[in-house]
Order: structure tokens, then C-alpha cells, then sequence
């Protein structure tokens, strides 16, 4: 069907760039020019036909919000956690878009009822005249008074630093611009912070800040000159050391300086080398060591504070080739080894028989569901005799245990309450796997709503898969809209993520990258063909790095889709990783190869959505950016949208949404984001027939 509503027509302005012995042909560079107000007109052309195209979804938008707000405890609190003499809690309240940071004196067993409450943070107060609102870094000294805090008012995850003595409740007047980490010393009166260069948005120096002194006197302590790297600043649980990190995709190297001496000289653990990385934490004179030097999923080595060097290692837990060490969760009598194993998270609970690093793992946290997530929670206390973490599934709303280590029980503390007669039991989840077109088995997890499911019905599958990312099973209200409405819900853990450690990122990166897109495509089919949807029935969705997967496997088989969400999605893959003076950039090419060398850039062309569209029919789109995206630049989706339009040969609606206030994770109001995922889910349903 003719679409009566005309969509806007970018102005084309030919451009050409020669690299390799091949011409990129850009069109649509121009929209480039953020502060053009032709560019702005186009971009608020593009909102209002979207409108206009989906007004006669108002009411379901309406419908689908009032749903999903029924099913969130608006006014909640979260579980208090201990760190030195106060119990910190974050709480929400009806009607106001952003939490409330909390705390309360108390004992070693819980929070005082009758003390009085502190409130260290407002984000309702602190977003006031700003349109977007984020709280980035915080850090409070050891005696509970200064408080540091970053804030974002944009959405370009630029941060401003500020600092609040929590016992007058006043704010400094004096900030620093462009801070990412935040760290005390122990003599509650040094801050360390890190800083972003003006150009690429990478944190490239640290810096030390005294109480007192105007920040012009901040004195630079360190800065890598490494395009590749950031730095971060942290401190051990025991809070003896600070840690300064410097990292870029593949290498790290770590520095340590005792917190007690704040004006000292930061000393190096192990210099770094391409391909090693490595974290450290400290307990009893030793840096335990989690590190990849003997294989890509990690080992855990210690080693003595005045001898760090490999020469002083010694192997306390052996790399595996089938289990991933992902962190190490250390305390003063027992560490958690955070693994990953058959592509589920594993708390494998190791004890100390004593001050010495000798160790045996002594129990495993056992999880009940087929496909789940699971993760350590807030755990402060270094001489701690229980553990806290988290967990989830696709059909088991978001959970806090304490395991206590004498009884090796877990107790539940609070499980985030669904309102708005939420059964549980009407769900189920699955775990299977699809064969990609070399054999590989590619991990999928399902989710449905048992009475609902038919083999006719619609199917929604997302993917991600690139940075080693593992794609998270968890819970979402918002998606029993979906659910009650009859969709099957796939998650596939594509090759490019890390769900089965290091070598399954190793395989969809650089030159294999192209094994993401099929592991996503034999997913789409393998479903479908196995009665979990309609072929004619499917929506695939993806953000950011899967937004570059949504336009690859759009371009490679636009038949297999019906619908695709598209969010802040990375598409115009040559252009970008061609400038180098664009954040991010250059760190990029440990990911995605340097396209400045020939073999990097005939294989980025031969998959870059934006290159490799062409005149066909395509499914129907919804492509969202936000105008202050700092990781994938807003132009990147209004070009691909602009020369989209003038390719396709099919009337399914092709829209381009433009958030003119927010950065790259959308609206920062919890009710706001809500109305942008009603928006959402109302386009898939009226695509998928399931009005």
C-alpha cells in the first residue's frame, strides 16, 4: 500500500574518498554538520513524519504505557547496603522520574530504623532545567563526610565533577569538566580523577585534587599518550591501595600506590604488551592477579606487593580452554570466582584455610532455571562472612541473595516486586542451540508465554554480539506486553560476544567478523524452522554495535524479516573508522581492524550496511538515534535512512526517530523511557499483525 504521507527527501551532496584502489561514494556527509540548521530541520522532518506515519498507534502507545507502568512499583526502595558505619539504599517515588540516594547509620547486622535518613543524591533536584539527566562516578571518603559525584546533562556522557560535604549538605562551587573514575584516599582529604582529552572522549590523564585548594592546583599524576588506551582510577576492597588502570580492547597495564601516602609515585605491576591483560587486587601482602598471559579465558595467579613481576607468580587457579574467568570477587577469608561455563554465569565460592593464599573452592551457587543471569551484588565489608549477589531470569524478576559461608545457604532479601497480577508460572523459558552454516552451535534463549505460544504466532529475536560482550538473560516488565500478546522472545548469543568466553569473541572480530551475521541469520531459521514462529512473522532488534548486526543481516537476507528495530545502530562503518578524529575511533580498530590497511578494509566494505545497500525490498524499519550520542554519532542512522529511501523498492515503512535531548541510551527519566519503548512495541505489533 502507497504510503499517502510523504517522507522527507535528504538533499543529496556527492562526495568521494579513494583509499585501497576504491571509491567511497558519500551522498549524505553533510548531515555531518550538527549546528547546520538545514541538518537540525531534516533530522525534526524525519520526527514528525514518524509521527505522523504511527499516529494511528496513539492509543495502543497510550495502551501499551499504562500497561507497562501497572507492572512497576513506582515507589520502592532497594536493598541497603553496609559500607563503613552507614547502610546506603536508593529509593524511587511515584510520579518522579529519578532515584534518591540515601543512607542511614547503623550496626554491623543492618540500618538503624529510628536514625534518621541522609539524602546524599536527588536526581529529581539535580535534573531540574535539564531536559537529560545521568549520575556518573561516586565516592565517599572513609570517614562517611565528602562525597565526590559526576553528572551528565546531555546525554554525551561529558561529566562534570562536583563534591558535597554531607555534613552541611553544601555543594562546592568549583568542578572539573570531562571527569570519568573518582577515587579517596585514606586520609579523607586527596582526590584522585581522571580526565577526557577534548577531541576522542578518551580518559587520558589522572589527576590529584586536595580539599581546600581551588582545582587550577590539581597536580597531573599520570597520563598515557596511547590513542588506544583509558585510564581508571580505583581502590582495593581492602582500601589499602589505590589502582591505576590503563587499558585499551586487548592490553592493560596496571599501577598501585599505597592509599595512606596519597603524594607517593604510582609503581607499575607488570609493563604492558599487546594482547595481555590482566587486574589486580590486594589481601594480606599479595596481588592476586586475574590474567590471560597462558590462555584467552584467564587465570588467577599471586604475587608478593614488593615483587610484582611475572618472575614472582605463582598459578592459584590454571587456565581452562572451557570456562571463562571473568572476575575475582576477593575478601579477607574467601573469594568468589566469577566464571562463565557451557555460556552461563558460575559463583564458584573458593576459602582460605588461613593468612596465607592457599586455597580450595569449597561450593558452587546453584541456579534453578535453564537460561538465567547472575552476578555479584554490592559487597563492601573486606572482613566479610557472607556474599551477596544478584540474579535473574527470563521469567524471574530481579532477585538479591545473601549466601552465608558458615551454612552454605542463600537467603533471599528482595526480589523486585511485579504488580499488576504478574504470574510467573503462565512463563517459560528454554535454552537451545542453532547450527551455524561452519557448525558451529549458537546458543539461543527463549521466552514465552505458555497459553500464547503457536507455531503461526510472531517471533522477536535480538543479538548484539561484538566486544566480547556476554548478552545478559534477565528480567523486563515492559516485556510482558509482548509476551501476553502471543510473541516468542529469543535472545542468541552470537560469536563477536563473550557468552562462551574470550575465543567466542575471538571468532566475530576483525576478519571473522562476518560470523556474527550468519550465527544471527541460521538463529532467525533454526527458530522458525522448529515451530517458535511464523517465517513470515519475525522482528529482529539490535542496538548500537547490533545495530551494525541489523543492517548486515538485513543486507544479506531482507526476505527473513518482517520487521526490524534499529537502535543508535553503527552503520556507517567505512566513514567512521576512516576518521580517526572521532571518538572512539581509533581504540576501534582492536575490534573491527584498521581500515587505513588494505585487507581490514576490503573486509569492513564488504559488510558495512551503509555501503552495501542496494535497490531490493526491504522489511519495515524503525531506526532511533539521539542527537547527543557520543558512541554512535547521530548521522551515522540519518544517512543510512536518507539513502535507504531512494534504494528501496517495497512500501514497508522506512522511519528515522531523532531523541533531540539524550545521548546514546535514549530518555534518561524512567517515565520517558517508558514512552519510547510504548513507541516501539506498538510499530513491531502493528508490523507483526498483532493488533
Amino acid at each position: 500500500m502507497t504510503d499517502p504521507i510523504q517522507p522527507p527527501i535528504a538533499r543529496i551532496e556527492h562526495t568521494e574518498t579513494t583509499l585501497h584502489g576504491h571509491t567511497l561514494v558519500d551522498d549524505y556527509a553533510w548531515l555531518r554538520q550538527k549546528d547546520n540548521p538545514e541538518v537540525i530541520a531534516y533530522l525534526e522532518a524525519e520526527n514528525q513524519y514518524a509521527e505522523a506515519h504511527t499516529a494511528a498507534l496513539a492509543p495502543l502507545r497510550e495502551q501499551l504505557y499504562k500497561e507497562m507502568l501497572s507492572h512497576i512499583k513506582q515507589t520502592d526502595v532497594s536493598v541497603p547496603f553496609r559500607d563503613g558505619n552507614w547502610w546506603y539504599s536508593t529509593r524511587t517515588e511515584e510520579g518522579l522520574q529519578y532515584a534518591i540516594h540515601c543512607r542511614r547509620r547503623g550496626s554491623a547486622t543492618g540500618p538503624d530504623a529510628d536514625a534518621p535518613e541522609d539524602v546524599l543524591l536527588d536526581g529529581n533536584q539535580l535534573a531540574q532545567g535539564h531536559a537529560f539527566f545521568a549520575l556518573g562516578a561516586t565516592a565517599i571518603t572513609d570517614d562517611g563526610r565528602w562525597l565526590a559525584y559526576t553528572t551528565d546533562t546531555t546525554g554525551f556522557r561529558q561529566y562534570t565533577l562536583h563534591i558535597k560535604d554531607l555534613v552541611t549538605d553544601e555543594t562546592l562551587t568549583d568542578t572539573v569538566e570531562r571527569v570519568g573514575s573518582v577515587v579517596w584516599a585514606a586520609d579523607n582529604a586527596t582526590l584522585f580523577y581522571t580526565v577526557e582529552d577534548e577531541e576522542q572522549k578518551r580518559q587520558y590523564q589522572l589527576l590529584r585534587h586536595r580539599l581546600g585548594q581551588p582545582h587550577t592546583n590539581d597536580v597531573l599524576v599520570y597520563q598515557d599518550v596511547d590513542e588506544r588506551f583509558n585510564v581508571a582510577v580505583g581502590r582495593t576492597r581492602d582500601g589499602q591501595y589505590l589502582v591505576l588502570e590503563s587499558a585499551s580492547h586487548i592490553t592493560s597495564e596496571c599501577h598501585f600506590l599505597a592509599a595512606a601516602t596519597p603524594e607517593g609515585s604510582f609503581i607499575l605491576v607488570v609493563t604492558r604488551q599487546d594482547d595481555h591483560e590482566y587486574s589486580i587486587d590486594h589481601r594480606n601482602g599479595l596481588w592476586y592477579i586475574r590474567t590471560n598471559d597462558r590462555g584467552r579465558n584467564f587465570r588467577l595467579v599471586t604475587a608478593p606487593v614488593a615483587t610484582p613481576g611475572r618472575d614472582h607468580w605463582t598459578e592459584r587457579i590454571p587456565h581452562r580452554a572451557d570456562v571463562m574467568l571473568e572476575d575475582i570477587d576477593l575478601f579477607a577469608s574467601f573469594f568468589f570466582a566469577c566464571e562463565r561455563e557451557d555460556g552461563l554465569p558460575r559463583l564458584r565460592l573458593w576459602q582460605f584455610s588461613g593468612a596465607g593464599p592457599e586455597a580450595e573452592q569449597t561450593a558452587e551457587i546453584a541456579f534453578p532455571e535453564p537460561a538465567y543471569n547472575a552476578y555479584p551484588h554490592v559487597n563492601r565489608i573486606f572482613e566479610a562472612t557472607s556474599y551477596r549477589y544478584s540474579y535473574q531470569s527470563l521469567v524471574t524478576p530481579s532477585s538479591v541473595y545473601e549466601y552465608d559461608l558458615a551454612s552454605g545457604t542463600s537467603t533471599l532479601l528482595k526480589q523486585v516486586e511485579v504488580p499488576g497480577c504478574f504470574d510467573r508460572t503462565l512463563y517459560a523459558s528454554e535454552r537451545l542451540h542453532a547450527t551455524a552454516p561452519d557448525g558451529t552451535q549458537v546458543p539461543i534463549s527463549l521466552v514465552y508465554r505458555k497459553d500464547q505460544r503457536t507455531t503461526s504466532g510472531p517471533l522477536y529475536v535480538y543479538g548484539y554480539g561484538s566486544y566480547g560482550y556476554a548478552l545478559p538473560v534477565g528480567f523486563s516488565s515492559n516485556r510482558l506486553s509482548l509476551l501476553d500478546r502471543g510473541l516468542v522472545l529469543a535472545y542468541a548469543h552470537i560469536r563477536g560476544g563473550g557468552d562462551l568466553g574470550e575465543p567466542w569473541h575471538d571468532a566475530g572480530k576483525m576478519l571473522v567478523k562476518r560470523n556474527t551475521f550468519t550465527d544471527f541469520i541460521a538463529c532467525v531459521e533454526h527458530l522458525t524452522a522448529t515451530g517458535y514462529g511464523d517465517p513470515s512473522r519475525v522482528a529482529i532488534e539490535g542496538g548500537s554495535a547490533g545495530g551494525l548486526l541489523m543492517g548486515a543481516v538485513v543486507n544479506l537476507c531482507p526476505e527473513l524479516f518482517r520487521a526490524v528495530l534499529s537502535h543508535v545502530p553503527f552503520v556507517d562503518v567505512m566513514n567512521t573508522m576512516l576518521d580517526a578524529s572521532l571518538p572512539l575511533t581509533v581504540p576501534e580498530y582492536e575490534e573491527w581492524g584498521n581500515p587505513n590497511e588494505e585487507k581490514p578494509f576490503t573486509y569492513m566494505l564488504n559488510y558495512s550496511p551503509y555501503d552495501n545497500l542496494k535497490p531490493a525490498s526491504y522489511p519495515s524499519m524503525l531506526v532511533k538515534t539521539s542527537l547527543y550520542d557520543s558512541q554512535v554519532m547521530y548521522w551515522e542512522p540519518a544517512k543510512y535512512v536518507a539513502k535507504l529511501r531512494t534504494l528501496k523498492t517495497d512500501n514497508n515503512p522506512l522511519l528515522l526517530v531523532t531523541n533531540m535531548q539524550a545521548g546514546h541510551g535514549g530518555a534518561s527519566g524512567r517515565y520517558d523511557y517508558l514512552k519510547e519503548i510504548a513507541f516501539d512495541y506498538a510499530f513491531l505489533l502493528r508490523e507483526l499483525g498483532c493488533l
